[in-house]
């Protein structure tokens, strides 16, 4: 069994612009959020798993997970459309559920990435604990133009933010690209946390397939990916 060294939160605010109650709309039958929760649990990785919510709708929704998850009611101020989540990972390290965990790393599981699956989480464990690095973060291959401020270049397990300013048809090259996966993953290692979520000299991209990569935030993304999920594709 992995020797787990992994706390992970799963950041979860009431309110939302393009879906209401996005967190815990029906998602196949069970609240969107579930499915985060389910996975991180199954993947048999995790020391702690912590929900970071305002919410009391979303906390009546997590009750079922009482015996195995934690909450952390968050104020309302780190709940809004602007707040950075940094500043939410820093005040859950205030509390004292984090103060008396001796970890390695921190996990950072959005809901609204439903496909990305247990077995996600347990080799982007595995290979944040085996190597050490400073973060992981979740991505995926990309064949076609693209912001290149959202590009990354793989090197061995390791990745670094691409730096061309200028369009590039990425079909003409030879090279693969990456680009972060809409936040399926992040691994911060404790030593970085009041520094940054994803950055340091040594940032491991750890590769997920297209089809478990959809961040939802429109209606749209989330019937295709209810369609994806529902018919294995």
């Amino acid at each position: 069994m992995l020797n787990k060294k992994i706390i992970a939160i799963i950041p979860a605010r009431g309110g939302s612009k393009q879906i209401k109650n996005k967190n815990i709309k029906k998602f196949l039958g069970k609240p969107l959020i579930h499915w985060t929760i389910e996975a991180a649990i199954n993947s048999n990785s995790i020391d702690k798993i912590y929900v970071s919510t305002d919410s009391q709708l979303i906390i009546k929704k997590c009750r079922k997970f009482k015996n195995k998850i934690s909450i952390l009611k968050r104020p309302k101020n780190l709940a809004k459309d602007n707040t950075k989540m940094i500043d939410v990972i820093k005040n859950f390290l205030k509390n004292d559920f984090s103060k008396k965990k001796n970890f390695l790393g921190l996990m950072i599981l959005q809901p609204t990435s439903p496909l990305r699956n247990f077995e996600d989480i347990k080799k982007s464990c595995k290979l944040f604990l085996k190597n050490k690095p400073d973060s992981l973060i979740s991505i995926s291959k990309i064949n076609h133009r693209y912001n290149p401020e959202s590009i990354y270049k793989k090197n061995g397990i390791y990745i670094k933010k691409y730096n061309n300013k200028k369009i590039i048809p990425l079909r003409q090259k030879k090279d693969s690209f990456f680009a972060g996966n809409g936040a399926a993953i992040y691994i911060t290692s404790k030593k970085n946390l009041n520094k940054f979520i994803i950055g340091g000299k040594k940032i491991i991209g750890y590769e997920m397939p297209p089809n478990r990569s959809i961040d939802i935030d429109t209606e749209f993304d989330f019937k295709i990916a209810e369609m994806i999920k529902k018919n294995g594709i």
